[in-house]
């Protein structure tokens, strides 16, 4: 959904002749699902469809909108020449479809982030000084030694949140340095902590992608796996050696359906387990 309203937002564009930033088209494609579709959702997904480039990392600030692309190492960047080197991306399908709009979760965990934000904010005055109104991106103003000292303070859903909020910010602080020094272990090993993050402590997902996580990680050559889509009820994304791909595609094609076997019958056996690339950003051909 939030592919089309970023498409159909590009082509107005280009076939008016207005002008408008990327960055701007993020903020406004967050606008319009939290009218039309009553979701508290972020801006991630418009920014990797509008902000991402080949092979590099996306770094988005929340807060300002602000970004910078991280470029990998040479030896990444050209594949073809030394794919023994390389990676390929792992896209597994678990075979559920569920509007977010019935899940009243999603909204209440974004409200309990932002419940946990004004516990701490009240254990930090200076920086309730410099806050003259309190906004949800008021919380990016803790910093991480405030959490750790006051995090007793929560209550014990709210600590959670707070718990999966300032790990995930760490995460993608060293998954950043991981990235750009080629250390595709590293970096596989902290999209994993990501993933069991938002399991124990986001709350997020369900049994069947649980189960295809599982799959992934014990999949030859996979150097990390999490969830992605649709609210985490879509499927699983991995990091995986280039020239295990096709084998590890393969184990879970043949691992999941014997866990969920309804599931996996609604899935096309040749699009079930997609091997895919890092592609560009979306733009008018």
């Amino acid at each position: 959904m939030k592919e089309l309203a970023v498409g159909f937002g590009i082509g107005i564009g280009t076939g008016t002749g207005l002008r408008v930033e990327d960055e701007m088209r993020v903020c406004l494609n967050q606008g319009g699902f939290e009218k039309h579709r009553c979701l508290r959702n972020g801006i991630l997904d418009q920014s990797a469809i509008l902000l991402s480039s080949h092979g590099c990392l996306t770094y988005m600030n929340c807060k300002t909108t602000e970004h910078k692309l991280i470029r990998p190492p040479k030896f990444l960047e050209d594949q073809e020449a030394e794919p023994q080197k390389g990676y390929k991306i792992l896209l597994a399908l678990s075979g559920l479809r569920q509007a977010l709009t019935n899940n009243p979760g999603y909204n209440s965990r974004v409200a309990e982030c932002q419940e946990a934000a004004k516990v701490l904010l009240k254990c930090s005055i200076h920086v309730l000084l410099e806050i003259k109104k309190w906004s949800p991106s008021s919380a990016m103003a803790i910093k991480p030694e405030v959490y750790e000292a006051h995090k007793f303070k929560l209550e014990p859903n709210l600590a959670k949140r707070a718990e999966h909020y300032f790990s995930e910010n760490m995460r993608v602080r060293k998954g950043l340095e991981a990235w750009a020094s080629g250390d595709l272990r590293a970096f596989g090993e902290l999209m994993t902590a990501s993933g069991l993050s938002s399991i124990k402590n986001y709350e997020c997902g369900c049994e069947p992608l649980f189960q295809l996580y599982g799959v992934l990680l014990r999949a030859p050559g996979v150097f990390g796996a999490r969830f992605s889509g649709a609210g985490f009820r879509g499927c699983c994304v991995a990091l995986v050696d280039a020239a295990r791909a096709t084998e590890a595609a393969k184990f879970v094609r043949v691992e999941y359906p014997k866990l969920q076997p309804v599931l996996a019958s609604q899935l096309s056996h040749g699009t079930a387990v997609l091997i895919c690339e890092a592609g560009d950003c979306a733009r008018i051909f």
